[in-house]
């Protein structure tokens, strides 16, 4: 990955006409984060919430960029409880049917860049992207949050849903579908989000 395009997708996404696809996964408990607010002076806020809830919601969400067509943001929610032994993220299974249903609608061939996550190096998941010529992976550098557009997203989301009480987790997802839809709706966020990683779709013309 380079600043001023993306390698080596770059010439691969030109070469097929693919869009370029970024995804990371977050996880969404009843805790939410704390936000600078307005309040009475020499009173800090308070705001009551729940005790410990067992079902936690995670989110993987695809930025998907291609020259000359709109900013998009798909994603899919899955819902956990938080029991022992219970999976608490995505199965590689469940990063496999994201990347089939951005791939129908996209309507195109995908290069997606990930970070080394276990289940994004998965067997099953390598096997089912070299059975399929419209799929094609591309792993960030270790530690490098930076360059993941989603990332942003991320804290658009967590910002809008901070310092808020939710009576019930069913509260709590509808709040975070809504934040979802309304980035989803606003293709310059989603492409603000990926100036903010210095990274570019095309590369600069040589001089």
């Amino acid at each position: 990955m380079e600043e001023g395009g993306v390698a080596p997708g770059n010439s691969l996404a030109a070469a097929c006409g693919a869009w370029i696809v970024f995804e990371h996964e977050a996880g969404f408990s009843m805790t939410l984060p704390r936000a600078r607010t307005w309040g009475r002076r020499e009173q800090i806020p308070l705001i009551r919430v729940r005790g410990r809830c067992r079902r936690r919601t995670s989110v993987a969400a695809l930025c998907c960029y291609k020259s000359g067509e709109k900013s998009r943001l798909i994603h899919r929610p899955r819902t956990h409880l938080q029991l022992q032994g219970a999976r608490k993220s995505f199965s590689w299974k469940d990063h496999r049917d994201l990347l089939v249903r951005a791939h129908i609608q996209l309507d195109g061939p995908i290069v997606v860049v990930w970070d080394n996550l276990n289940t994004h190096l998965a067997a099953g998941l390598k096997r089912y992207e070299a059975e399929h010529d419209w799929l094609t992976t591309v792993r960030l550098p270790p530690y490098a949050p930076d360059l993941n557009p989603v990332e942003a997203i991320w804290s658009l989301v967590r910002r809008a849903m901070a310092n808020t009480a939710f009576a019930t987790p069913d509260d709590r997802d509808r709040k975070l579908r809504h934040e979802l839809r309304r980035t989803q709706l606003r293709p310059h966020l989603i492409d603000g989000c990926l100036t903010a990683t210095n990274l570019a779709i095309n590369p600069p013309p040589p001089p």
